[in-house]
């Protein structure tokens, strides 16, 4: 079992020579790789679920002002703005997103799917989904499973921290997460929920990760919205069996020998991309200063 997330080619097999479902097998491995009993895992993954979705609900709910000043509850905007572009359900997926990465921006509880900087793609994909689809929460459960298993695999083949493989590592592989996800919740084929996967990191290799003034905040909290859309468009595009033409497996190896290759610059040490800006530099000058507690001069003694 330690070996089962080597690849989504091994996780396929293994699957189909036991006759289980991928999330039957993510049960397994954290079963036998750490010691947690079934009904345990289920319960930490309702709980996991419920604070994604409270993070949604915050942030449209709460004032969401972050220190820096930079995020000032755009996610309230987006949902109440009267214009849909697409749709109202794509409005409020976009609002979602937006809302729960917020919550983490402004230190709130959020769930980090993988990381806490693509802490909005998850809850906003699946929040959405559930509600237009009128799905159980046991089915979004086992979606968050098979979720799971793909960031194993990309972990394993690439990375999924900013600081090693840039924003292509910690957005692009919580949307190949939600793809997959809601590729299974709507009954899709181990196939299509692989090949939605690769899709996705088709569509997000190359992302570097570049936070103003070394904060998660921008462009972060934006890539959580445009990761989901993303990740939708992908789902959307593997249901209808349309080919990624590249193996998922390739797609991950791909991903992670750009992030090697990415300059340390683009790789969450705000020293490249939109934090070298000339507007960026700004920020990071008075965020800074704003945040250094000058002290008082202690009395020395004679």
């Amino acid at each position: 079992m330690s070996f089962l997330f080597d690849s989504f080619k091994g996780w396929k097999q293994y699957c189909l020579d036991k006759d289980i479902t991928l999330y039957d097998s993510v049960i397994e491995y954290e079963m036998t790789q750490k010691n947690k009993k079934e009904a345990d895992i289920w319960t930490g993954l309702g709980k996991a679920y419920q604070v994604m979705k409270e993070a949604v609900d915050t942030g449209l709910q709460e004032d969401m002002t972050s220190r820096s000043g930079m995020i000032n509850n755009g996610a309230k905007k987006v949902y109440k703005h009267p214009l849909s572009v697409l749709s109202p359900e794509f409005q409020r997926l976009i609002a979602r997103a937006l809302a729960a990465k917020e919550v983490n921006s402004c230190m709130g509880r959020v769930v980090a799917a993988p990381t806490a900087g693509a802490s909005g793609i998850l809850p906003g994909t699946l929040y959405t989904l559930q509600e237009i689809h009128q799905l159980e929460d046991q089915k979004i459960l086992e979606g968050l499973l098979v979720g799971a298993g793909i960031a194993l695999i990309i972990e394993e083949k690439a990375s999924l921290a900013g600081a090693v493989g840039g924003c292509q590592a910690e957005t692009g592989s919580a949307a190949a997460m939600a793809s997959g996800a809601m590729v299974f919740c709507l009954g899709g084929s181990i196939d299509q929920i692989f090949n939605a996967v690769a899709i996705t990191i088709q569509c997000m290799l190359g992302l570097v990760c570049d936070p103003v003034a070394g904060l998660v905040e921008i462009p972060c909290v934006v890539r959580n919205a445009s990761a989901s859309a993303i990740a939708n468009s992908s789902a959307q595009i593997a249901l209808a069996d349309v080919s990624a033409v590249i193996p998922v497996d390739e797609c991950i190896e791909a991903m992670g020998e750009i992030g090697a290759s990415m300059e340390t610059r683009y790789k969450e040490t705000a020293l490249g991309g939109l934090a070298a800006t000339l507007t960026g530099q700004e920020i990071a000058k008075r965020v800074l200063i704003q945040d250094i507690e000058i002290l008082p001069d202690e009395e020395l003694p004679q």
